[in-house]
């Protein structure tokens, strides 16, 4: 395993293929690398039936990896849009999709799981949105994903707050469908009842579902919205925030 980590890819009977982040000594935290394998492996594939996302070590996902940043605030490039990407292709990929979370979810961590049709954690799940730690306005897709399985006030407390919530709140938010000691197994048997379903009827509904769960921002505000994150990402608070987590500090913020 390299630095950058890898993607495993595994298959289980019936046409369910399992995919594993494995980036353990960053918490599986995301790298250009994994975006790249991820969207690889979201590729369409009529013999996928359904999908399983997990992940090794004590952590789902820490979200994405600040120091693949750099420290130069001014030439560092978002990786949103490479993200959005990513998780736009498992949203719409024919077969439908379980997470396995388990630990720390954070960020696009959370993100990810968010993505998946259903998401079965551990006791010690952990979710958490943390971009007001970071300096950073978050992706409008990404803010919509949490709100449209917690609601918009707990998507509120969430992102304003950056507080986290455990697994038993998550499954009472509707972050999380089930918890188990076993989130492994039960995600593999969900994802087998899934893969026996008729596949146009299965794709047929999930494309419905997102239709009506989406609530579209009007292209001058989606303009707007993407101009402030732009001056945020490069904002001078947004590199003391790196630069406070390099120096394990709280940061101080100067409002530009």
């Amino acid at each position: 395993m390299t630095a950058d980590g890898r993607l495993e890819r595994s298959w289980l009977p019936d046409g369910v293929r399992v995919l594993t982040l494995e980036r353990t000594h960053r918490r599986n935290a995301l790298t250009p690398f994994l975006l790249d394998a991820l969207a690889e492996a979201l590729a369409p594939d009529p013999t996928v039936r359904a999908l399983v996302l997990e992940a090794r070590g004590p952590a789902f996902c820490a979200g994405y990896d600040l120091a693949q940043l750099g420290e130069d605030a001014a030439a560092a490039r978002s990786p949103d849009a490479r993200i959005q990407e990513v998780l736009a292709m498992l949203e719409s990929h024919p077969a439908p999709s379980v997470a396995v979370v388990h630990g720390a979810a954070f960020g696009a961590g959370c993100e990810l799981a968010c993505a998946c049709d259903f998401r079965v954690g551990t006791p010690d799940t952990v979710l958490c949105m943390p971009p007001v730690r970071l300096g950073v306005v978050y992706a409008p897709d990404g803010v919509w994903r949490v709100a449209r399985l917690a609601g918009v006030q707990r998507a509120r407390w969430m992102f304003l707050t950056a507080s986290e919530v455990g697994a038993s709140e998550a499954l009472a938010w509707g972050l999380l469908d089930v918890v188990t000691d076993d989130a492994a197994a039960r995600a593999h048997a969900v994802a087998t009842t899934l893969a026996t379903g008729a596949p146009l009827a299965v794709s047929g509904l999930r494309r419905t579902l997102r239709a009506i769960g989406q609530a579209p921002i009007d292209p001058a505000e989606r303009e707007a919205l993407e101009s402030l994150r732009a001056e945020a990402f490069a904002s001078e608070d947004a590199h003391e925030a790196r630069t406070a987590m390099r120096e394990k500090r709280p940061p101080r913020w100067k409002g530009r």
